[in-house]
Parts: C-alpha cells; structure tokens; sequence
C-alpha cells in the first residue's frame, strides 16, 4: 500500500506564503499552456469580434439590457466602490462561479467554461468608437493582470482533476485522497490569485476614473 508520505505535495517546511509559487514551480509546463490558452482564447475572441461587429454589437448590447452599463456608468464616479464591486464580480462571479465549483462537481469542468468565458470577453473588449480605443490603454494592463489572477485558478482546478481522476500521479492511494490533495492545492494557488484580482480590481476602478479622459484628450 502506497504510503501518504509519498504524496508529491509542497514540503512542509515550506514558508507558507511561497508554497503557491513552488505549486506553479512543479507544474511549470501545465500553467505555460494555461497561460497561452487563457490570453490566447481572449485574444481570438478580440479577432472575432474584430471581424463580426454583430457580436460585438450583441454582446454590449446584452450588456445594456441586463442593467451592467448603467451600473458602470454610475460606480466609475465612486472608485474605491466600483473597485470593491469589480473585485466581488472576478472573485465570485468568474473564479467561484466559472471555474471553481464547476471543477469540485466534475473534473476539468472549470477549464472549459472559463476557455468560454476568455472568448465572450475578448469579443465584449473590442472598442466601438475613438475613446473606446483610448479606453484600451490602461484597460490592457487590468486585461493582463487580472487574467493572471484566473490562470493560477484554473491551474489549481486542473490539478484538482488530476489527483481526482489520475490519483497515483500525485502519488495518492485512492481517488479520495487524490481529490483532498487537488483541492489544496487549489486552495493554496487561489491566494496569489486573489492577490492579483484585487490589484487589477484597483487599477481597473481608479485608471478608468482619472486616466482615460486625460488620454482622450492626448491622442483625440
């Protein structure tokens, strides 16, 4: 019987705050093609939306029937409140929602629907006028950061399904105990990842209210 001591698992004498970067360490290979598919898939969904203005029109249109406009429109005058409402919708909107709870009913099932989302997204960022395009500007670097901060969530659901389906691959006895490892992982790499979503939560409110209509006036 294959002891718990050999679970490939981060050293216990690990400080605790850089076991998540010994996770990313470990699985260099499976978060670069995360990383190429997370900003690959938004930058696809940008082409599309590039080549097919109907979906981009629909897209913001949806945008405006279900009320986020409006609400954009007024929380962008009150940064440290639209930064707090931005930070709430990425972590339990798209992390929670999207990727986590998806994956601790069926494994992986977190990947595609955030592969979906990076789509909807990148076709949802294509300007629609001359400020639309300023706008892209310091909104580029939240994209960057803030899709950072999902790449290391979806790096824990996948490992979540890997001790869950392929447990001995952790160097787990059952699948059980290959499930509690994913998900410790998982909880570990949701630390940075948070991190991360809070500082694109800020730059994305406080960019939006004091860089773009100065850069507006710069370049238009």
């Amino acid at each position: 019987m294959t002891s718990l001591t050999n679970i490939t698992e981060v050293p216990a004498r690990t400080p605790f705050w850089r076991r998540p970067f010994s996770i990313i360490r470990e699985n260099k290979r499976a978060y670069l093609i995360i990383n190429l598919a997370t900003y690959g898939l938004a930058a696809i969904g940008f082409l599309i939306g590039l080549a097919f203005p109907a979906l981009n029109a629909a897209a913001g249109q949806a945008l405006k029937d279900d009320g986020t406009v409006a609400l954009v429109s007024w929380l962008v005058g009150i940064p440290p409140l639209f930064a707090l409402t931005i930070l709430g919708v990425n972590v339990f909107r798209l992390s929670l929602l999207t990727i986590v709870l998806p994956s601790l009913a069926v494994p992986f099932a977190g990947l595609a629907s955030f592969g979906y989302w990076a789509v909807q997204v990148g076709i949802t960022l294509v300007p629609t006028s001359p400020e639309g395009w300023v706008a892209l500007i310091p909104h580029s670097l939240t994209f960057v950061i803030e899709l950072q901060g999902y790449a290391l969530v979806v790096l824990g659901a996948y490992r979540l399904g890997r001790g869950w389906l392929f447990p001995r691959s952790v160097g787990a006895q059952n699948r059980r105990r290959g499930y509690l490892h994913g998900l410790k992982q998982l909880g570990l790499l949701a630390l940075p990842a948070l991190v991360l979503l809070i500082v694109g939560a800020v730059w994305e409110a406080y960019s939006l209210r004091y860089f773009v209509h100065p850069l507006t006036q710069l370049f238009l």
